[in-house]
Protein backbone atom coordinates (compact mmCIF):
# COMPACT_ATOMS: atom_id res chain seq x y z
CA UNK A 1 0.00 0.00 0.00
CA UNK A 2 1.35 3.39 -1.00
CA UNK A 3 1.39 5.92 1.84
CA UNK A 4 0.20 9.45 1.08
CA UNK A 5 0.85 11.13 4.41
CA UNK A 6 3.12 10.43 7.38
CA UNK A 7 2.54 11.88 10.83
CA UNK A 8 5.97 11.99 12.50
CA UNK A 9 6.17 12.46 16.27
CA UNK A 10 9.70 13.04 17.61
CA UNK A 11 9.72 12.51 21.37
CA UNK A 12 12.07 12.50 24.32
CA UNK A 13 10.71 10.95 27.51
CA UNK A 14 7.20 11.21 26.13
CA UNK A 15 5.66 8.27 27.97
CA UNK A 16 3.15 10.42 29.86
CA UNK A 17 2.35 12.75 26.95
CA UNK A 18 2.08 10.48 23.92
CA UNK A 19 -1.24 8.75 24.78
CA UNK A 20 -3.16 12.01 24.38
CA UNK A 21 -1.37 12.79 21.09
CA UNK A 22 -2.12 9.33 19.70
CA UNK A 23 -5.74 9.46 20.87
CA UNK A 24 -6.29 12.67 18.89
CA UNK A 25 -4.80 11.01 15.81
CA UNK A 26 -7.01 7.95 16.24
CA UNK A 27 -10.02 10.26 15.93
CA UNK A 28 -9.07 12.04 12.72
CA UNK A 29 -11.98 12.79 10.39
CA UNK A 30 -12.34 12.87 6.61
CA UNK A 31 -9.27 10.71 6.00
CA UNK A 32 -10.95 7.77 4.26
CA UNK A 33 -9.35 8.64 0.92
CA UNK A 34 -5.89 9.17 2.44
CA UNK A 35 -3.45 6.35 3.12
CA UNK A 36 -1.48 7.51 6.12
CA UNK A 37 0.76 6.32 8.92
CA UNK A 38 2.14 7.39 12.28
CA UNK A 39 5.84 7.16 13.13
CA UNK A 40 7.01 7.77 16.68
CA UNK A 41 10.71 8.69 16.70
CA UNK A 42 12.10 7.97 20.15
CA UNK A 43 15.01 10.39 20.60
CA UNK A 44 17.03 8.35 23.10
CA UNK A 45 14.40 8.49 25.84
CA UNK A 46 15.22 7.39 29.39
CA UNK A 47 11.65 6.47 30.32
CA UNK A 48 9.38 3.70 29.00
CA UNK A 49 8.39 5.39 25.75
CA UNK A 50 9.42 2.35 23.70
CA UNK A 51 7.41 -0.03 25.87
CA UNK A 52 4.38 2.24 25.60
CA UNK A 53 4.43 2.26 21.79
CA UNK A 54 5.03 -1.49 21.58
CA UNK A 55 2.01 -2.02 23.83
CA UNK A 56 -0.06 0.14 21.49
CA UNK A 57 1.17 -1.84 18.49
CA UNK A 58 0.12 -5.19 20.00
CA UNK A 59 -3.51 -4.11 20.23
CA UNK A 60 -3.58 -1.77 17.22
CA UNK A 61 -6.69 -2.28 15.07
CA UNK A 62 -6.72 0.90 12.98
CA UNK A 63 -6.28 0.91 9.19
CA UNK A 64 -3.31 3.28 9.45
CA UNK A 65 -0.08 1.74 10.83
CA UNK A 66 1.70 2.87 13.99
CA UNK A 67 5.46 2.56 13.59
CA UNK A 68 8.33 3.10 16.04
CA UNK A 69 12.02 3.85 15.59
CA UNK A 70 14.81 4.77 17.97
CA UNK A 71 17.23 7.62 17.24
CA UNK A 72 20.23 7.52 19.56
CA UNK A 73 21.68 10.93 18.65
CA UNK A 74 20.18 13.42 21.07
CA UNK A 75 18.53 16.48 19.57
CA UNK A 76 15.33 17.31 17.74
CA UNK A 77 17.22 17.90 14.49
CA UNK A 78 18.44 14.27 14.52
CA UNK A 79 14.94 12.99 15.33
CA UNK A 80 13.43 14.98 12.46
CA UNK A 81 16.11 13.78 10.05
CA UNK A 82 15.36 10.19 11.09
CA UNK A 83 11.65 10.78 10.48
CA UNK A 84 12.40 12.05 6.96
CA UNK A 85 14.48 8.93 6.35
CA UNK A 86 11.89 6.49 7.72
CA UNK A 87 8.69 8.07 6.39
CA UNK A 88 6.88 6.33 3.54
CA UNK A 89 4.62 9.27 2.77
CA UNK A 90 5.66 12.02 0.38
CA UNK A 91 3.97 14.52 2.68
CA UNK A 92 5.09 14.60 6.32
CA UNK A 93 3.30 16.31 9.17
CA UNK A 94 5.42 16.90 12.28
CA UNK A 95 3.80 16.88 15.70
CA UNK A 96 5.74 17.35 18.92
CA UNK A 97 4.77 15.11 21.81
CA UNK A 98 2.82 17.99 23.35
CA UNK A 99 0.84 18.82 20.20
CA UNK A 100 -2.81 17.79 19.97
CA UNK A 101 -4.18 17.77 16.42
CA UNK A 102 -7.68 18.96 15.58
CA UNK A 103 -9.94 16.23 14.08
CA UNK A 104 -9.45 17.56 10.54
CA UNK A 105 -5.73 18.37 10.82
CA UNK A 106 -4.52 15.63 8.45
CA UNK A 107 -7.22 16.19 5.83
CA UNK A 108 -6.69 19.97 5.80
CA UNK A 109 -2.90 19.62 5.62
CA UNK A 110 -3.06 17.07 2.81
CA UNK A 111 -5.54 19.16 0.81
CA UNK A 112 -3.50 22.36 1.18
CA UNK A 113 -0.29 20.75 -0.04
CA UNK A 114 -1.97 19.08 -3.01
CA UNK A 115 -3.74 22.29 -4.07
CA UNK A 116 -0.56 24.42 -3.88
CA UNK A 117 2.28 22.81 -5.85
CA UNK A 118 4.82 25.56 -5.00
CA UNK A 119 4.37 25.09 -1.26
CA UNK A 120 7.35 23.30 0.26
CA UNK A 121 6.09 23.61 3.83
CA UNK A 122 3.00 24.90 5.59
CA UNK A 123 2.49 25.81 9.23
CA UNK A 124 -0.45 25.16 11.51
CA UNK A 125 -2.49 27.58 13.54
CA UNK A 126 -1.28 26.82 17.07
CA UNK A 127 -3.36 27.51 20.15
CA UNK A 128 -1.99 27.42 23.67
CA UNK A 129 -3.49 24.79 25.98
CA UNK A 130 -2.19 26.20 29.25
CA UNK A 131 -2.05 24.16 32.43
CA UNK A 132 -2.64 27.43 34.28
CA UNK A 133 -3.92 30.66 32.81
CA UNK A 134 -1.00 32.92 31.84
CA UNK A 135 -0.81 36.26 33.66
CA UNK A 136 -1.89 39.28 31.65
CA UNK A 137 1.59 40.80 31.79
CA UNK A 138 3.07 37.83 29.87
CA UNK A 139 0.81 38.14 26.84
CA UNK A 140 3.33 40.19 24.78
CA UNK A 141 5.80 37.28 24.78
CA UNK A 142 3.50 34.24 24.68
CA UNK A 143 4.10 33.83 20.94
CA UNK A 144 7.63 32.69 21.80
CA UNK A 145 5.99 29.54 23.23
CA UNK A 146 5.20 28.38 19.67
CA UNK A 147 1.72 29.90 19.66
CA UNK A 148 0.79 30.97 16.15
CA UNK A 149 -2.56 32.66 15.74
CA UNK A 150 -2.27 34.85 12.66
CA UNK A 151 -5.90 35.17 11.64
CA UNK A 152 -8.25 33.02 9.60
CA UNK A 153 -6.74 33.53 6.14
CA UNK A 154 -3.71 31.67 4.75
CA UNK A 155 -0.68 33.82 4.11
CA UNK A 156 2.79 33.46 2.65
CA UNK A 157 5.91 33.88 4.80
CA UNK A 158 8.00 36.36 2.84
CA UNK A 159 11.79 35.86 2.70
CA UNK A 160 13.66 37.63 5.53
CA UNK A 161 10.39 38.17 7.40
CA UNK A 162 10.61 35.16 9.70
CA UNK A 163 9.51 31.53 9.48
CA UNK A 164 7.01 29.56 11.58
CA UNK A 165 7.78 27.21 14.47
CA UNK A 166 8.18 23.50 13.78
CA UNK A 167 5.18 22.33 15.82
CA UNK A 168 2.45 21.24 13.41
CA UNK A 169 4.69 21.82 10.39
CA UNK A 170 3.84 19.91 7.19
CA UNK A 171 6.50 19.44 4.52
CA UNK A 172 7.10 17.75 1.21
CA UNK A 173 9.51 14.94 1.97
CA UNK A 174 11.48 15.28 -1.27
CA UNK A 175 11.81 19.06 -0.83
CA UNK A 176 13.32 18.48 2.62
CA UNK A 177 15.64 15.74 1.36
CA UNK A 178 16.84 17.85 -1.58
CA UNK A 179 17.48 21.08 0.32
CA UNK A 180 17.95 20.55 4.07
CA UNK A 181 21.43 19.32 5.10
CA UNK A 182 21.48 15.99 6.90
CA UNK A 183 23.57 17.60 9.63
CA UNK A 184 22.13 20.98 10.55
CA UNK A 185 24.23 23.38 12.59
CA UNK A 186 21.51 23.67 15.22
CA UNK A 187 20.62 20.30 16.73
CA UNK A 188 18.12 21.35 19.40
CA UNK A 189 18.29 22.36 23.03
CA UNK A 190 20.25 19.49 24.56
CA UNK A 191 22.87 19.41 27.28
CA UNK A 192 25.69 20.22 24.85
CA UNK A 193 23.93 23.23 23.33
CA UNK A 194 21.82 26.09 24.70
CA UNK A 195 20.50 26.93 21.24
CA UNK A 196 17.33 25.69 19.56
CA UNK A 197 16.12 27.12 16.22
CA UNK A 198 16.74 23.89 14.29
CA UNK A 199 13.26 24.27 12.77
CA UNK A 200 13.99 27.79 11.54
CA UNK A 201 17.31 26.68 10.06
CA UNK A 202 15.67 23.85 8.09
CA UNK A 203 12.89 26.12 6.82
CA UNK A 204 15.35 28.76 5.66
CA UNK A 205 17.10 26.18 3.48
CA UNK A 206 13.73 25.30 1.95
CA UNK A 207 12.84 28.96 1.44
CA UNK A 208 16.25 29.78 -0.04
CA UNK A 209 15.71 27.02 -2.61
CA UNK A 210 12.68 28.91 -3.93
CA UNK A 211 9.92 26.94 -2.23
CA UNK A 212 7.05 28.75 -0.57
CA UNK A 213 6.23 28.51 3.13
CA UNK A 214 2.66 29.24 4.14
CA UNK A 215 0.52 29.64 7.25
CA UNK A 216 -2.69 27.61 6.91
CA UNK A 217 -5.17 28.40 9.70
CA UNK A 218 -7.40 25.45 8.74
CA UNK A 219 -4.68 23.19 10.17
CA UNK A 220 -5.19 23.62 13.90
CA UNK A 221 -3.34 22.10 16.83
CA UNK A 222 -3.20 22.73 20.56
CA UNK A 223 0.18 23.14 22.21
CA UNK A 224 0.06 21.81 25.77
CA UNK A 225 2.02 24.25 27.94
CA UNK A 226 2.79 23.31 31.55
CA UNK A 227 2.89 25.91 34.30
CA UNK A 228 6.70 25.64 34.47
CA UNK A 229 7.01 27.31 31.04
CA UNK A 230 5.44 30.48 32.39
CA UNK A 231 8.09 30.84 35.07
CA UNK A 232 10.71 33.55 34.73
CA UNK A 233 13.64 31.14 34.73
CA UNK A 234 12.29 29.19 31.75
CA UNK A 235 11.28 32.27 29.77
CA UNK A 236 14.68 33.90 30.27
CA UNK A 237 16.37 30.70 29.06
CA UNK A 238 14.07 30.51 26.03
CA UNK A 239 14.68 34.12 24.98
CA UNK A 240 18.43 33.66 25.45
CA UNK A 241 18.31 30.62 23.17
CA UNK A 242 16.44 32.58 20.50
CA UNK A 243 18.91 35.44 20.66
CA UNK A 244 21.98 33.20 20.51
CA UNK A 245 20.72 31.60 17.29
CA UNK A 246 20.14 34.93 15.55
CA UNK A 247 23.49 35.38 13.78
CA UNK A 248 23.45 32.03 11.97
CA UNK A 249 19.86 32.46 10.81
CA UNK A 250 20.60 35.96 9.54
CA UNK A 251 23.61 34.81 7.58
CA UNK A 252 21.65 31.99 5.94
CA UNK A 253 19.40 34.61 4.35
CA UNK A 254 22.30 36.50 2.76
CA UNK A 255 24.63 35.87 -0.15
CA UNK A 256 28.21 34.98 0.76
CA UNK A 257 29.62 38.34 -0.33
CA UNK A 258 27.06 40.19 1.81
CA UNK A 259 27.89 38.40 5.05
CA UNK A 260 31.10 40.23 6.08
CA UNK A 261 29.43 43.62 5.66
CA UNK A 262 26.27 42.44 7.40
CA UNK A 263 28.30 41.09 10.33
CA UNK A 264 29.60 44.55 11.25
CA UNK A 265 26.32 46.31 10.47
CA UNK A 266 24.34 43.93 12.66
CA UNK A 267 26.94 44.05 15.44
CA UNK A 268 26.78 47.84 15.64
CA UNK A 269 22.98 47.87 15.39
CA UNK A 270 22.49 45.14 18.01
CA UNK A 271 24.94 46.77 20.42
CA UNK A 272 23.14 50.10 20.16
CA UNK A 273 19.75 48.45 20.60
CA UNK A 274 20.92 46.60 23.72
CA UNK A 275 22.45 49.72 25.23
CA UNK A 276 19.41 51.85 24.41
CA UNK A 277 16.98 49.30 25.82
CA UNK A 278 19.01 49.01 29.02
CA UNK A 279 19.21 52.78 29.49
CA UNK A 280 15.46 53.25 29.02
CA UNK A 281 14.31 50.17 30.98
CA UNK A 282 17.00 49.47 33.58
CA UNK A 283 14.62 50.29 36.44
CA UNK A 284 12.20 47.55 35.27
CA UNK A 285 14.60 44.71 34.46
CA UNK A 286 14.54 43.21 37.96
CA UNK A 287 10.82 43.75 38.44
CA UNK A 288 9.11 43.00 35.11
CA UNK A 289 9.45 39.56 33.47
CA UNK A 290 8.76 40.79 29.93
CA UNK A 291 11.39 43.53 30.22
CA UNK A 292 13.93 41.07 31.61
CA UNK A 293 13.22 38.61 28.78
CA UNK A 294 13.58 41.27 26.09
CA UNK A 295 16.84 42.46 27.62
CA UNK A 296 18.11 38.87 27.62
CA UNK A 297 17.14 38.40 23.97
CA UNK A 298 18.89 41.61 22.89
CA UNK A 299 22.09 40.79 24.77
CA UNK A 300 22.11 37.23 23.40
CA UNK A 301 21.56 38.55 19.87
CA UNK A 302 24.54 40.90 20.27
CA UNK A 303 26.90 38.16 21.41
CA UNK A 304 25.42 35.56 19.03
CA UNK A 305 28.26 35.60 16.44
CA UNK A 306 30.90 35.13 19.13
CA UNK A 307 28.97 32.43 20.98
CA UNK A 308 28.38 30.49 17.76
CA UNK A 309 32.03 30.85 16.72
CA UNK A 310 33.03 29.34 20.05
CA UNK A 311 30.51 26.54 19.53
CA UNK A 312 31.94 25.78 16.09
CA UNK A 313 35.47 25.56 17.53
CA UNK A 314 34.29 23.25 20.33
CA UNK A 315 32.58 20.94 17.84
CA UNK A 316 35.65 20.93 15.59
CA UNK A 317 37.88 19.70 18.41
CA UNK A 318 35.27 17.20 19.59
CA UNK A 319 35.14 15.72 16.09
CA UNK A 320 38.94 15.63 15.92
CA UNK A 321 39.14 13.71 19.21
CA UNK A 322 36.32 11.28 18.43
CA UNK A 323 37.36 7.93 16.93
CA UNK A 324 36.66 7.30 13.25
Amino acid sequence: MNIDFTVAIPTYNGESKLPQVIERLQNQEAVEAINWEIIVVDNNSRDRTGELIRAYQKQWKHPFPLRYCFEIQQGLAFARARAIQEAQGEIIGFLDDDNLAAPNWISEAYKFILENPRVGACASQIHGAFEVAPPENLKPILFYLAITERGEKPHLYQPRRGVPPGAGLVVRRQVWKDNVPVNLFFIGRVSSSMVGSEDAEALLYIQNAGWEIWYNPAMEIEHVIPASRLEKKYLISLLRSIGLARHHLRMLQLKLWQRPFAFFAYLISDTLKSMGYFIHNRHLINEDVVTACEMERLIATTISPFYLAKLRIQRFWQNKRSPN
